[in-house]
């Protein structure tokens, strides 16, 4: 505890850390208030309805990732998932255009381009799910809560409905340039806080809502409550492991699962871990898993059939074997572009390294891609785990809003975020000869790259 004093009086001490926290706490208090900013024209009063619709389900999801400001028809409604998603898009794009191939080899100038067209993309992924969101709202409320409602067709107006998309479109834009600026003046990855800052708005609530329902009638009383809560701190060790994962693979231990039988030395290492591509896997699979509800309008499940219904219940087997599936080969396919065997065998062959019992070069990059294709398995099977977690909990009666925190991709992003955040207060600490956040000094955030290389 007082290390802990002395941590954060060390923290103060430096201007500089001090004027990035606290400008970061301002953002998001601007960011937190403009969530409870009503559409004009809708009446706050009479929002019940939606509130209810997006307690649980895959809408729940949606309204966790906005803070609550898709169930308070904010004009924050929308969140940063629409630019998460045109960033995705942009970075698959990376992969198979020649374009955007050239612009990531220009370096400044061509990423300030790539920033340009995610921006644009953004807008109008915003502009195709706007109008989706202002059908499920007009479809929830009842007239008189929308007050520019024509009486003769008992529709909202024009000029409501082009307002509103205009406001919601905005409203993404402007939480975008708060993580922007976040990121450039602040502390954390600006757009990974506003998510995560939404995220934990509702625990309070989540938690709530699940010890109530616990000591409630049959729900199993105060000790099932806690049970639940030692799980939850299990899984977030899980998370921070899986975050984290291993920076270096013991060369020994590389040789032995790719059947090579001549074993280096034990100290030697190989920079390679287990989940090279962090929770971007889970992130991706989660853009493609929310395209069936933007198509539909924002509906409700029960209001659906067939392939729909399926793919808008989170709970749902195909729901969860589809989401399990694709995480599994977006954490290869991410994998496959973060990690270059052949630039790691050049790097290697250049420092003067090398791999006991293999030859430099090509050798060297099969010997790498080889194990890297056998040891990212465990690691997508672990994330796809980790990621299903909410509905396995669910099957347990634990209550929807709650179970969202037992994994998924809002645990993992909060773990992720938190600790990218706190490797970056530890620099700023041990750059002024203060002690670090822990006793090792060694906080591993996704964005680490304390790597050992073999040789």
């Amino acid at each position: 505890m007082k290390r802990f004093i002395q941590t954060i009086k060390n923290i103060f001490k430096i201007e500089d850390l001090r004027s990035r926290i606290i400008y970061t706490l301002g953002i998001i208090l601007i960011y937190r208030l403009g969530s409870y900013v009503v559409l004009p024209g809708v009446d706050p009063g009479q929002l019940a309805q939606l509130q209810a619709q997006a307690q649980d389900g895959l809408l729940g999801l949606l309204n966790m990732f906005s803070g609550g400001a898709f169930a308070n028809a904010s004009i924050f409604a929308l969140g940063i998932m629409p630019y998460i998603s045109a960033s995705i898009v942009i970075q698959l794009m990376g992969v198979a255009v020649p374009y955007f191939q050239k612009l990531q080899k220009e370096g400044e100038s061509g990423r300030k381009k790539i920033n340009q067209i995610t921006r644009y993309l953004t807008v109008l992924i915003t502009g195709a799910q706007a109008p989706a969101y202002i059908a499920n709202l007009v479809s929830q409320l009842p007239p008189e809560a929308i007050s520019p409602f024509d009486p003769l067709t008992t529709s909202p107006t024009t000029f409501f409905v082009v307002s509103s998309v205009v406001i919601l479109i905005a409203g993404t834009m402007f939480v975008m340039w708060l993580g922007e600026r976040i990121t450039e003046k602040g502390i954390g990855n600006g757009i990974s806080l506003i998510i995560m800052i939404g995220i934990i708005a509702n625990l309070p609530f989540a938690l709530f809502a699940e010890f109530a329902a616990r000591i409630a009638g049959q729900g199993g009383g105060l000790v099932v409550f806690l049970i639940e809560i030692v799980v939850l701190m299990g899984v977030i060790i899980l998370c921070i492991m899986l975050v984290q994962g291993t920076r270096r693979i013991p060369v020994q231990f590389a040789k032995r699962i790719v059947g090579n039988k001549q074993y280096g030395g034990v100290r030697q290492y190989i920079p390679l871990k287990v989940n090279a591509a962090g929770v971007m896997p889970i992130i991706f699979a989660q853009a493609i898993m929310f395209i069936p509800i933007t198509l539909v309008g924002f509906a409700e499940s029960e209001a659906l059939s067939g392939i729909a219904a399926s793919f808008s219940n989170f709970t749902g087997f195909w729901y969860n074997f589809t989401f399990a599936i694709l995480i599994i080969l977006f954490t290869y396919f991410y994998t496959a572009i973060t990690v270059n065997p052949n630039q790691m065998a050049e790097d290697m062959k250049k420092n003067g390294g090398f791999i006991p019992g293999v030859k430099p070069g090509k050798k060297t990059a099969e010997f790498i891609d080889n194990v890297m294709s056998k040891i990212t398995l465990p690691g997508s099977f672990f994330l796809a785990f980790v990621a299903v977690m909410p509905a396995l909990v669910s099957i347990f009666g634990v209550t929807g809003q709650f179970a969202q925190f037992f994994g998924g991709t809002s645990l993992l992003i909060m773990v992720g975020v938190v600790l990218d955040t706190l490797q970056q207060i530890e620099s700023h600490l041990l750059m002024r000869h203060y002690d670090g956040l822990t006793k090792s000094g060694r906080i591993k955030g996704r964005t680490s790259s304390a790597m050992g290389m073999a040789g």
